[in-house]
């Protein structure tokens, strides 16, 4: 009786066979990923990705990602590539996620087997990188994918298999190796241009490539490279319903439709959960002594200058008289506000250039030598949602409160602004009365002596984000014969990246608090302000962070004796790094609680250090059929951290003719703390989206509902998130890892390869906040918070103003506590072949299979997340899809004309997520509205070549061809009603592109 893993193993390695089979084709030389033992050799020896040697040898599975490949299918960037690697799963960032302000804005990185970006390692030419001066979530380092200079890259080796013992830390999930050209001839250009069927999200590509002299015949090359790109930002507004709109009611299942998220949108039962704050400013009277609501006088809001060509509704009576209401216009109407149609972002403006330069040369008949520089500026823009004036500081901190009689500030539990009952000059510093001020203008109660309870937004102020990096790369090195069986080979690199962060339209708080008590800011027609006004509310935010990197290696290799199968082989080197990450908060609270910003996360990370390592390999072909392969890794870190990383692989080729292939690998390996998990000079806040589960019944009964009724509970509610602050600690100790592949490739015809390769990775040590749970339900229950943790609670509901505030930030510090799992398999399929001598055909397909990914606590509570939206903490509630893969197929006419076509598929999942309190594939998160799984996705690209003669090809790409859209998600909140890893290409719809590629 097969087992549930054998028995997917079979359907998947099936349905892949059959699927590349039956099509019967395949596509033209040199355009599928290949595998590390059929890239082309340079004099016969390869160098392989996760190998010191310079042989062909296969202990772990690589694929090799060729420019043709890349080229054939339409992709424009070496980072979209990466980006759509069957391997790549789950908290991957995309550049389109990390819009808006997110921690890493305008980054991209690749997460291997779902097991996020700090456990995946990227190298160029097999050299480190920088790490991106942003940390994901603040804490997990990675390399930014956008700093790759695109048009020199050769291949990108991807090695899905723990390489601790070869590269050292981070390389538990596996490596992305990208290799740029050793050597180019001659002129080459190309130039690209693409749009959406919908006539948006419109991009270009523009590079030049220039080298001469011969290696072989000159004894030396050098080339210079260019390039520019470009990429429209695209708003939810450019897209169809649901992507386009807070309102759900449309979207159903089963005769259940969602909600309706428009902000005082009506809902089922008529006016929809409770009032909400829009945009146009509101006030209402209150006590200038309390800062509370005032007897015998009404607190409803009321619009200070109506709503501004928003939508509105009128409210009934009935509806009024609703607690949730409780604080709507008693009279007129409410506006309606659909944020997500007016403002929402799916990807920003992004714009990338650079130059490189590269010169190799033979300095005697044994020895070479090179040295390369690479500079690549990335920026991403995007505009968001109006100013806010109504939101709780990055940190707490409670508005002000003025007293009437001396109109002077003091700090008190004020949670909405108040405007005082009169204003006075800015720099007046005694008590500002009637004798020495006017009444407040913008305050329609301030006759009465009342303070007005403002909130709203500046509608003439947008939230800017913007990011520019810088990533400046340097490497050298020198290789050589030491005797006929012994090579050297000595290289340096050099990388420091600097990101710049400016942010415009973010509340200064201290600023605020100044135009209110002098009243320059004009509150009742803010299109009335001043640009100056304007300028001194919302002063530039600015920070420069920079990351540094130094990296040199050295090792000697050769063969020591014959063995049965061959020389046995032996590698031994050193290795020493500086890392260093500058990243200064762009939103301290140094200089008091009111010197910061509204929305602003306040993060900040500062920490080096210096690494020295040393590592050896032996490759024992103990017979013709058998080979062994053994390395291991020391690293010594600053405070008494070192590691060894162990790795054993064998090789076994039962025939002689390597129709069979069969491998395995063991090997240990492990994470450094990161620079934010311990040296973080500022707590980071990820903010969390509540649920049903996060309350209990006697915390909602305050607002009218239960978790049984949850989708009748107010925005306040059901719209909740909350920010999971996590503090450094020093005394870290890394995570480890075990890994183990086994897998096997078959030949059966001349042409045709299948594999498959079975991974197993268990990670101890795991760092991670403690579980919030406890604080969570000891709040909401009245009770003591525990031991360890600190909660932070949110302003009040605005409608239930003496009820509990929902939580704002749960605050505590990392720890290593946790043991992560995982398992899976991958599957190749592959032919070649000719079918004339003019026509040929090729077809590679490749799919990664996630088994099970688990998370482990220290009493022994497991979370499941394979197939569903978890891990919420790290994926944003993209989730853990288990199928991802993609199947190419061309036909190539007379070696002048290449039609190629890609399926990409990326695998369903539950709507359930166990680190959010629900059950493993449950629906737990669902309301009804959508499937219990979210549907699979497919795509289909279509791709034609044209070469002219030896100088011009033209090219032309319709991606997403069906103009497929992604499956309705409206639980993940990394994108709207889309999963953005799951659909981050496809939400750009059908999409044309076409080019030309020059060559002289």
């Amino acid at each position: 009786m097969k087992t549930s893993i054998q028995k997917a193993a079979l359907r998947g390695a099936t349905s892949l066979t059959a699927f590349a089979l039956l099509c019967g084709t395949a596509h033209a030389q040199d355009t599928a990923p290949q595998a590390a033992d059929e890239a082309a050799a340079d004099d016969n020896v390869i160098i392989v990705t996760g190998s010191l040697l310079k042989s062909p040898v296969l202990i772990s599975p690589v694929t090799t990602v060729t420019v043709e490949n890349l080229d054939q299918r339409g992709i424009s960037t070496t980072q979209e590539g990466i980006q759509r690697l069957s391997a790549n799963n789950g908290p991957a960032l995309t550049n389109s996620f990390s819009a808006n302000g997110a921690f890493a804005a305008g980054a991209s990185a690749v997460s291997l087997r779902g097991l996020t970006t700090n456990s995946t390692l990227v190298l160029f030419d097999g050299m480190r990188a920088a790490y991106y001066p942003l940390a994901d979530d603040g804490t997990r380092n990675f390399v930014d994918l956008n700093t790759i200079p695109d048009d020199i890259v050769q291949t990108v080796d991807v090695l899905r298999d723990g390489a601790s013992a070869t590269y050292g830390a981070d390389a538990i999930a596996g490596v992305v190796n990208v290799i740029t050209k050793k050597e180019f001839k001659g002129v080459a250009g190309r130039a690209e241009s693409g749009i959406s069927s919908r006539g948006d999200a419109a991009q270009h590509r523009l590079s030049l490539t220039a080298g001469f002299g011969d290696l072989e015949e000159n004894g030396i090359n050098a080339y210079v490279s260019g390039f520019y790109y470009s990429q429209d930002a695209l708003y939810n507004r450019q897209r169809p319903y649901p992507f386009n709109s807070d309102d759900y009611r449309g979207v159903c299942n089963d005769g259940v439709c969602g909600s309706n998220g428009v902000l005082n949108g009506l809902g089922e039962d008529g006016f929809t959960n409770g009032f909400s704050v829009t945009t146009p400013f509101m006030v209402r009277p209150r006590n200038p002594l309390t800062g509370g609501a005032i007897t015998g006088v009404s607190s409803r809001y009321q619009y200070l200058n109506g709503c501004q060509g928003l939508p509105t509704y009128t409210p009934t009576p009935e509806e009024l008289a609703l607690p949730a209401n409780a604080s709507a216009p008693a009279s007129g109407p409410v506006c309606q506000e659909d944020l997500t149609n007016k403002y929402g972002v799916i990807s920003p403006d992004i714009e990338r250039f650079g130059f490189s330069a590269r010169v190799t040369a033979k300095v005697n008949d044994d020895t070479e030598a090179y040295a390369a520089f690479n500079f690549v500026q990335s920026s991403s823009h995007d505009t968001y949602i109006p100013a806010t004036i109504r939101g709780n500081a990055p940190a707490p901190f409670y508005y002000p409160r003025y007293s009437t009689s001396a109109n002077v500030a003091y700090y008190g539990n004020n949670t909405i602004l108040q405007l005082p009952v009169y204003v006075c000059p800015r720099g007046t510093t005694v008590a500002c009365t009637a004798a020495n001020g006017a009444l407040n203008p913008n305050n329609p109660y301030a006759a009465q002596g009342y303070t007005a309870a403002i909130a709203g937004r500046i509608p003439n102020l947008f939230e800017d984000n913007q990011s520019r990096t810088r990533a400046y790369r340097g490497a050298m090195g020198i290789s050589g014969k030491i005797s006929d069986n012994w090579n050297y080979d000595v290289k340096a690199t050099a990388m420091h990246m600097d990101l710049q962060r400016k942010y415009n339209g973010y509340v200064y708080i201290q600023h605020l608090l100044d135009v209110i008590a002098d009243g320059s800011y004009n509150f009742i027609n803010p299109y009335a302000n001043s640009q100056a006004t304007l300028d001194y509310l919302a002063p530039e935010a600015r920070a420069t962070s920079t990351s540094d990197l130094v990296q040199v290696d050295a090792n000697v290799n050769g063969s020591l004796m014959d063995l049965p199968g061959g020389p046995l082989q032996v590698a031994v080197g050193i290795s020493y790094r500086y890392e260093a990450v500058d990243s200064p908060s762009i939103n301290s609270d140094f200089n008091g609680g009111t010197e910061r910003y509204f929305r602003l996360n306040g993060f900040a990370i500062k920490g080096s250090r210096s690494v020295y390592s040393a590592y050896a390999e032996v490759n024992a072909p103990v017979v013709d059929q058998l080979t062994v392969n053994l390395s291991g890794r020391y690293d010594r870190y600053p405070n008494g951290i070192d590691n060894f990383s162990p790795k054993a692989g064998v090789i076994l080729r039962p025939l002689s003719d390597d129709r069979i292939i069969v491998r395995g690998s063991y090997s240990r390996g492990f994470r450094i703390p990161s620079f934010g998990e311990a040296n973080a000079t500022f707590p980071t806040t990820g903010y969390v989206t509540a649920n049903a589960g996060t309350y209990p019944d006697s915390y909602l009964a305050q607002y009218g509902c239960s978790s049984a009724t949850f989708t009748s509970c107010p925005t306040y509610i059901t719209g909740a998130s909350y920010g999971a602050t996590s503090v450094s600690n020093p005394n870290l100790k890394p995570e480890k890892s075990r890994s183990f592949t086994a897998g096997f490739e078959v030949r059966p015809l001349p042409g045709i390869k299948l594999a498959v390769e079975y991974y197993n990775i268990k990670k101890t040590n795991v760092i991670t906040t403690a579980n919030n749970a406890p604080a969570i339900l000891a709040y909401y229950s009245g009770q003591a918070i525990p031991a360890g943790y600190q909660v932070i609670a949110d302003a009040a509901d605005v409608n239930n103003e003496d009820a509990t505030p929902r939580i704002a930030f749960v605050q505590s510090g990392f720890i290593n506590a946790n043991t992560l799992k995982t398992d899976g398999l991958d599957f190749s399929v592959e032919a070649n072949y000719p079918i004339t001598d003019t026509i040929s055909f090729n077809t590679y397909a490749e799919a990664s299979f996630i088994n099970k990914l688990e998370t482990v606590f220290p009493d022994g509570t497991v979370e499941r997340y394979d197939g569903t939206l978890g891990n919420f903490n790290l994926t944003a509630g993209s989730g853990t899809p288990k199928w991802k893969g993609t199947w190419s197929t061309a036909v190539s006419f007379n070696d002048k004309f290449v039609l190629a076509g890609t399926l990409n598929y990326f695998d369903g999942y539950d709507t359930s997520a166990m680190d959010q309190g629900t059950g493993y594939k449950d629906c737990g998160l669902n309301d009804g509205s959508i499937p219990c799984k979210v549907d699979s996705y497919i795509t289909f690209d279509l791709n034609a070549q044209v070469k002219m003669n030896d100088k011009f090809t033209f090219y032309a790409t319709v991606q997403n061809l069906f103009d497929n859209l992604p499956p309705i998600d409206t639980i993940t909140y990394g994108a709207h009603a889309y999963n953005p890893i799951q659909g981050g290409e496809g939400i750009l719809g059908r999409y044309f592109k076409a080019g030309v590629k020059v060559g002289f």
